[in-house]
C-alpha cells in the first residue's frame, strides 16, 4: 500500500478544547469494574492515576463515526486512510492533583504523524498531546499514541506481533481475567464505542482477531493499579507505556513489575497467556 502522508502532517498543531467536571459516579464504576477493595474519593480528594479516562469524552454523532465505531470526524486527528485502528501507547507527566469536584480543561493537540512499515504491513502512528488542567493549574499531560493498520486479506486472521519472552524474576504480579462483561462495562466508563472491544462478531470476522480485544488503556490501567498497589506512599511521576501485542478476552493474562536498582521507579509489563511481551511500561516515583 502507498500512502502519501504530506497531507496529513500540514495538519499538525490543530487543537481543540472541551471540559468536565469531575464527578463521584464514574468512581465508583471504576471500582467495581477492577473490583478494588476501596472507597471512591470523596469531594476534594485526589482520584487514582488513570482515572482522568472517566471524564473528557470524546461526544461524537453517529454520522461522525466509522465502521469500527470510532470517531473519524470532529476530533482533533484529520481522517487517516486506514481502516483499523489499535491503541500504541501513552507517557504521562503528572504535575498535580485531579480531584471529586475540580472542573477540568482539556487541551489537545494534534503532534506527531509517521507512516512506518511493521512486521503486520503499513502502519501510520498518529499522536495526540493532552494536557488537563484544573482550577490549580497543569495537572497531567498525556502523549497518546494509535496505530492505523490495513484489513487483513480475506479469509486471513488479523497478524499478531511475537515478542521476547516477559522477565519471571519480579516480585510484583497479578493476573487479569478480561472477560466480556469487564470488558464492555470499561468501554461504557469511558465512553468507547471501538467495536473490537464488545461486538466479537464484528471483531472476529471483519478484523481477524481470535477473540475480543481487550483495551489498551484497560491494561494500562492494570499496570497503574500494580504499581500503586506495590508502592504505597509513593506518587507517580511519569509513566511511559509502549504496546507491543494486543491481549484478548480469550484467557487471563498478567501484569508484573519490579523496582529500578536506583529505587527511584519501576519497570512494568503485561504479559500475554503465552509468557511473551504485550506492553511494557518504565515509571519515576517521588
Amino acid at each position: 500500500m502507498t500512502i502519501d502522508i504530506e497531507p496529513l502532517r500540514k495538519q499538525l498543531g490543530r487543537k481543540i478544547e472541551d471540559e468536565d467536571v469531575v464527578t463521584r459516579a464514574p468512581l465508583e464504576a471504576m471500582l467495581a469494574t477492577f473490583d478494588r477493595q476501596e472507597k471512591a474519593p470523596e469531594e476534594g480528594q485526589p482520584i487514582a492515576p488513570g482515572w482522568h479516562l472517566c471524564f473528557l469524552h470524546s461526544y461524537a454523532r453517529p454520522a461522525q463515526l466509522g465502521r469500527d465505531g470510532a470517531a473519524v470526524t470532529g476530533g482533533v486527528l484529520p481522517e487517516i486512510p486506514m481502516p483499523r485502528r489499535m491503541y500504541a501507547g501513552s507517557t504521562f507527566t503528572f504535575d498535580g492533583e485531579i480531584r471529586v469536584g475540580d472542573k477540568l480543561k482539556r487541551e489537545t493537540e494534534f503532534s506527531d504523524i509517521q507512516l512506518r512499515q511493521g512486521s503486520t504491513g503499513t502502519l501510520i502512528v498518529t499522536t495526540q498531546t493532552r494536557r488537563i488542567f484544573t482550577p490549580r493549574g497543569l495537572a497531567l499531560t498525556e502523549a497518546a499514541s494509535t496505530v492505523f493498520r490495513e484489513d487483513p486479506k480475506p479469509g486471513e486472521k488479523s497478524a499478531t506481533p511475537v515478542r521476547e519472552q516477559a522477565p519471571t524474576d519480579v516480585p510484583w504480579r497479578r493476573t487479569i481475567t478480561p472477560g466480556p462483561v469487564m470488558l464492555f462495562r470499561y468501554s461504557a466508563i469511558t465512553f468507547n464505542p471501538h467495536r473490537i472491544h464488545y461486538d466479537r462478531t464484528y471483531c472476529m470476522e471483519t478484523e481477524g482477531y481470535p477473540g475480543l480485544v481487550v483495551h489498551g488503556p484497560f491494561a494500562q490501567q492494570c499496570i497503574f493499579d500494580l504499581l500503586r498497589d506495590s508502592t504505597p506512599g509513593r506518587a507517580i511521576k511519569t509513566l511511559a507505556v509502549r504496546a507491543r501485542a494486543p491481549l484478548f478476552d480469550t484467557a487471563p493474562f498478567d501484569v508484573i513489575g519490579r523496582p529500578t536498582a536506583d529505587g527511584k521507579g519501576a519497570e512494568l509489563w503485561t504479559v500475554t497467556p503465552k509468557g511473551t511481551i504485550a506492553a511494557q511500561a518504565t515509571a519515576t516515583l517521588a
